[in-house]
């Protein structure tokens, strides 16, 4: 039987993948710190480092899950079984040979090419062969892991996807705080997170074999699945690589540029941006799945769920990302120390807002790519590429570390013109303009002014010491719920007040011990 899912359904998935990333944060920020203390900022730069080259081998790995993921979400029915059986076993097989073919790659060219590219040398770079070996059989794991993975997610089963993350992020974590002081090196960080990872798919293919056996099948190519498979994949590894020019820039170049210890730095104020991001957007992943169940619905509906997810993700967004900005000093004082948060803070303020803004083309991301159109995704990312590496190019060399961020920024603003373009070509629907405006460009305005008003009265305390965790955790809660309060305040002076209002009930009601008005 094919699933369908209600609002309340939806809220449930939201609240499972929400959970899932706040216990894989909580862990992985909580140790960090550790990490940092027992590698040093020059290893733990050259793990960054190693890390951001093997990401261009996510493209595959991410295309193929997604691409497999939605083929999977269009034969749930009990007669679809053997297509879908097909279509599993192709995509397996694809991860195995492909998967092999690129992994061993890594592992025999990554580290010439890493010492060549980024000057790497001295004793935080000598385990660098070893490094690129764990981390490229640690991807492997990750691109056989997501194929299973992509059964759960098509029957939208996120409460044991959510079972499974959590159990390789405390592997992961386990394993880093009995395995590092004993070798504090790059490989033994890298070495933990193939361990998660080889975690990850032991779970998934044992629950899988166990709950849905009759869909599982062995490594095996279908000329129909390949071909609808890589053609979906096609341009979704298109858009990934968007998404990894995007990401990767600055630490490519500050690689090649500056000293591996900076790398640390911007590391460090990545990983807290990137952890606020990821979770808003594994609270909107679930719309995957559902947007794929609407495609014979008509164009007025589908706007209309398409924008209303989108203010609630965004006003998500600018309060959970803005409330870092007032913070940002204090933040990375108490967690990693004065040093790190004098060279970083900056950083974490600029990724924070391009983070923001980012967000404005997920919800609409999730509908491309369910809809099958992974073309204009594509489109998005290697726009949204391209702009932000030619400004990193520009920017590193003339203003060398402080210059680091401000790409990201570029690229985003990119990235929100041409969503919105976009969006107005795809829907030939009156007044989307006022909509796109209300629902999507107001509230993440409305919430980067704010953290930045709240900043310039709050976020520019010297400390003698560390500020306590009360004083740093008080006032992100209290930031991001002011930036709360101001989004929504600012959707009640439209003429869609009444349907903002309505939908931020709908979830009180569904999460709060109390009935909201």
């Amino acid at each position: 039987m094919v699933l369908r899912k209600g609002p309340s359904d939806l809220l449930g998935n939201s609240a499972w993948n929400a959970i899932a990333f706040a216990v894989a944060v909580l862990l992985n920020l909580a140790i960090l710190p550790f990490v940092i203390f027992r590698l040093g900022l020059a290893a733990f730069g050259v793990a960054g480092l190693v890390t951001a080259c093997v990401a261009p081998a996510l493209m595959f790995s991410n295309a193929l899950g997604l691409s497999t993921a939605r083929e999977l979400a269009h034969r749930l029915e009990p007669s679809d079984r053997g297509e879908a059986r097909r279509y599993f076993a192709t995509a397996l097989a694809l991860a195995l040979v492909v998967g092999s073919l690129i992994a061993a790659l890594l592992c025999l060219a990554g580290a010439p090419l890493a010492r060549l590219g980024f000057h790497l040398g001295g004793p935080a770079a000598n385990d660098l062969r070893l490094a690129f070996v764990l981390a490229g059989v640690g991807w492997l794991f990750q691109c056989l892991f997501v194929v299973f993975l992509s059964l759960f997610t098509a029957r939208q089963d996120y409460r044991r996807i959510a079972s499974i993350s959590v159990a390789g992020t405390v592997v992961t974590a386990m394993s880093m705080l009995l395995l590092i002081p004993h070798a504090p090196r790059a490989s033994t960080f890298l070495g933990c997170q193939a361990l998660g990872f080889a975690t990850n798919l032991l779970m998934a293919f044992g629950w899988s074999r166990r709950m849905i056996g009759e869909w599982v099948a062995r490594p095996a190519f279908d000329r129909n699945a390949l071909t609808a498979l890589v053609k979906l994949g096609g341009w979704q590894m298109a858009a990934q690589s968007g998404a990894l020019f995007a990401g990767q820039a600055d630490r490519y170049l500050l690689g090649a540029l500056l000293q591996p210890q900076f790398v640390g730095f911007y590391s460090v104020a990545q990983r807290l941006e990137e952890a606020v991001y990821i979770g808003v957007l594994k609270i909107g992943e679930i719309l995957f799945p559902f947007f794929s169940t609407l495609q014979k619905e008509a164009d007025d509906r589908k706007v209309d769920l398409l924008l209303r997810s989108s203010w609630i993700l965004n006003v998500l967004a600018a309060s959970a990302l803005g409330g870092l900005i007032p913070v940002a000093g204090a933040l990375l004082h108490r967690w990693t120390g004065a040093e790190v948060a004098a060279e970083a803070q900056l950083v974490l303020v600029v990724l924070s807002i391009s983070g923001i803004m980012g967000s404005s083309a997920n919800v609409f991301a999730f509908y491309l790519l369910s809809q099958g159109r992974s073309r204009s995704n594509a489109l998005i990312s290697l726009l949204t590429g391209i702009f932000t590496l030619a400004t990193s190019a520009i920017a590193l060399p003339y203003f060398g570390w402080p210059g680091a961020g401000w790409s990201a920024c570029v690229g985003m603003i990119a990235q929100m013109v041409t969503t919105v373009v976009l969006l107005r070509r795809t829907f030939k629907v009156p007044g989307i303009w006022s909509r796109v405006v209300h629902f999507v460009l107001i509230p993440l305005g409305v919430g980067i002014a704010t953290a930045l008003a709240l900043s310039s009265q709050l976020g520019h305390g010297s400390f003698d010491q560390a500020p306590s965790w009360w004083y740093v955790v008080s006032l992100y809660v209290m930031s991001a719920a002011a930036i709360f309060v101001a989004t929504v305040a600012a959707s009640q002076l439209g003429p869609y007040r009444a349907v903002c209002w309505r939908d931020l009930c709908a979830i009180a009601n569904r999460f709060l011990p109390f009935k909201a008005v």
